[in-house]
């Protein structure tokens, strides 16, 4: 009996046995398209034409896969006839932004034979300057050197979210128009876009909570990641022309969302082309009249230039990077932007577009590894190496939900469907250990609320490692937190993060810490994958007094208030000096800080001595001072701090509470000096934060 046969048999059953009013039965299948693009090439580097899906063999993971569909892109290499002259002005047209690039439908054919190129542009780290060279180089290439084969697109990344000013077209006249209407400086540190306080567009790209709109890099990046989603709707080659100024990254903070951003753009088969639009730099060894000299030591010594030419670097770095692991190339330290769409241009050839229905339909996010070969070896192939699969959350067993939590935590590409961020500090304990307290900081808005038993709950899974500098293992996290929310903190949850806390305790060295937060009800995952180090405070210098992670905030919650204190160890809580008097006090993370609450800093100072002294040792004394910019905006009284732990440490804590009122909304520096009159040593330590209305 045929298939066919078989469902004809089965409905007209089913079709007899259906009692009025009741719903028709539904049948469902599930399949996933895998579409490859493969350039092919041959020893001459020329295109190779004329091949069929014969010729082509594909496996995924080493089991055979049938293609299901085959096309060949032919791309046209013909310049333009006819130039725009330079002297013909187009009028601006009418802005209209879109939140998605239209995808490709049944039977359309628009998009067949031609080279898709996206013109990227991140006005929010642009400067004016950099602004203008970047839609210069842009209306040139449009006027006189797109071919017939190319359809270009513009999108922008401006107020917290990426548009698309205007979808693929050949109408030079059309993106000369939208070109016209991006303004120079029009989101360069603008508030709507960087201010904490800003309110979310409901864009494609948008943080739900305005003090996590702070991250700059990691929005930077977050966008690009979107406008690769976006792009990858079609299914033929894309190239993302990038106009920025550099990209640099802080530390290893954004190291997981660059990781996301590029497995992005892998999985969609993008290819990012980074232009660095500042161009040509010739830097004064001190820097330019656009700011003050820095002062101190370091301008004498060398430190001062060394840490310039060092930023330049990192900055560029990020841009190489994103570029040679999506199979594209960054223009740098060039003053002809242009060649970099030139280059991206060029680039993209004829090719092959190869679909086949992956016999492997598991959905469990795993990398599946692809292998595409020719009968002929003289060919030389370029083409997607794999993939990650869909991951369907809602048909997870329990224990397909922890294995899925396990295997995300060792998986090298990072999750970041939950916002998440995180702060490591430390304490010491004795000579040798020290107290290492981790909190963790997601946004409620984040979350889905669950109805139990009468009351509304929010469920969150929490796993995480810690490895030290030879990749071993020294301790771990699991955790399961049931926040159950009364109605007041329920309607809070929207507003305000959810924050989790747990503690270990280190020896000395270099760490890397791993933690994944996964949403119970949705399925929802974020890693955050951050390095680092527990100093060894007993060989301090001479003249440095050994001080403590220094925690700034401006809340102090009881230990039962759920909403923003998770973790219920009595251990932990019992070695972690953030908690007194049954109240911890909730470190910010993101360092953002409203004018009408106090900002708390908190840190301990320590002066080993003998246990068996009976004088009490000479005061410490701490201050603290904010700048804005160069100018000193604030500075507390001092506090002296004389009788300390009852310890060998001799643990001095230092806790201030400032008023923030009469300082105006912005960026400042918080600086915090320690200073040891008797032992004539000193400490201090600086730190960005953010002051909103």
């Amino acid at each position: 009996m045929t298939l066919t046969l078989a469902l004809a048999l089965f409905l007209a059953q089913t079709g007899e046995n259906r009692k009025a009013g009741d719903p028709a039965p539904t049948f469902q299948a599930t399949t996933q398209l895998v579409i490859e693009t493969v350039s092919v090439k041959d020893k001459s580097g020329k295109p190779v034409a004329g091949l069929t899906a014969k010729d082509f063999t594909i496996t995924e993971d080493g089991v055979p896969q049938q293609i299901r569909f085959f096309e060949y892109q032919k791309l046209d290499e013909i310049p333009a006839a006819q130039p725009m002259p330079e002297s013909q002005r187009v009028p601006p047209f009418a802005r209209l932004t879109r939140s998605q690039i239209s995808p490709e439908t049944p039977g359309d054919v628009r998009y067949r034979d031609r080279r898709l190129l996206a013109m990227y542009f991140d006005l929010t780290a642009m400067p004016p300057p950099d602004q203008i060279r970047a839609f210069n180089a842009a209306k040139k290439f449009v006027r006189t050197q797109m071919t017939p084969a190319d359809l270009v697109a513009i999108m922008a990344f401006t107020s917290g979210s990426v548009q698309v000013l205007q979808d693929f077209t050949a109408d030079r006249n059309q993106l000369l128009g939208i070109l016209e209407t991006l303004i120079v400086g029009e989101d360069e540190n603008a508030p709507g876009g960087d201010s904490a306080s800003a309110s979310d567009t409901g864009a494609a790209f948008g943080q739900n909570d305005s003090e996590f709109n702070i991250f700059f890099t990691d929005r930077q990046l977050s966008a690009l990641q979107t406008a690769a989603s976006m792009l990858g709707r079609l299914s033929e080659k894309k190239s993302l022309i990038y106009f920025a100024s550099g990209l640099r990254l802080n530390g290893s903070n954004n190291q997981a969302q660059l990781n996301a951003t590029i497995n992005a753009a892998i999985r969609a088969g993008v290819s990012f082309w980074p232009i660095d639009a500042r161009g040509l730099i010739a830097q004064a060894p001190l820097g330019d009249a656009t700011k003050g000299s820095p002062g101190g030591a370091s301008m004498y010594t060398g430190a001062a230039a060394n840490a310039i030419t060092a930023n330049l670097q990192r900055s560029q770095d990020t841009l190489w990077t994103l570029a040679a692991d999506t199979g594209g190339k960054a223009l740098l330290d060039y003053n002809d932007l242009g060649r970099g769409i030139v280059q991206a241009q060029q680039a993209v050839s004829s090719y092959y577009v190869i679909g086949y229905y992956t016999t492997n339909t598991n959905p469990d996010g795993k990398f599946r590894r692809v292998k595409i070969t020719l009968a002929n070896p003289d060919y030389a192939l370029d083409y997607r190496q794999g993939y990650y699969a869909n991951k369907v959350f809602a048909k997870f067993t329990t224990a397909d939900k922890e294995r899925q939590l396990e295997d995300a935590l060792m998986l090298g590409d990072p999750v970041t469907e939950l916002t998440i961020a995180m702060e490591v500090a430390y304490f010491q304990l004795n000579s040798a250990e020290y107290f290492v307290p981790v909190t963790v900081k997601i946004p409620g808005s984040e979350l889905a609320l669950a109805r139990r038993r009468g009351a509304d709950h929010t469920v969150i899974d929490f796993i995480g490692e810690i490895k030290d500098e030879y990749n071993i293992t020294v301790s771990n996290v699991r955790d399961k937190v049931d926040i159950k929310l009364s109605d007041t903190t329920a309607a809070e949850l929207a507003k305000r993060p959810i924050e989790y806390d747990t503690g270990f305790t280190l020896l000395p060295g270099r760490y890397r810490i791993k933690i994944l937060a996964r949403d119970a009800t949705t399925g929802r995952m974020g890693t955050f994958d951050l390095k680092f180090v527990v100093p060894n405070l007993v060989k301090s210098p001479a003249q440095k007094l050994p001080i403590s992670s220094v925690i700034l905030s401006s809340q102090r919650a009881a230990m039962r208030d759920a909403l923003f204190n998770a973790n219920k160890d009595a251990k932990a809580q019992t070695l972690n000096p953030l908690v007194q008097d049954g109240y911890k006090l909730i470190p910010s993370v993101t360092r953002v800080f409203s004018k009408a609450k106090d900002l708390y800093v908190f840190l301990q100072a320590y002066r080993p001595g003998p246990d068996t002294a009976t004088e009490a040792p000479p005061p410490v004394y701490a201050y603290v001072t904010l700048y804005k910019g160069d100018e000193k905006a604030f500075e507390s009284k001092p506090l002296g701090i004389g009788e300390g732990h009852a310890n060998k440490l001799r643990t001095a804590p230092m806790q201030f509470a400032l008023s923030l009122q009469k300082l105006d909304p912005g960026e400042y520096t918080c600086q915090v000096t320690v200073v040891d009159p008797t032992g004539k040593r000193s400490a201090w330590w600086q730190a960005p934060i953010m002051l909103i209305p």
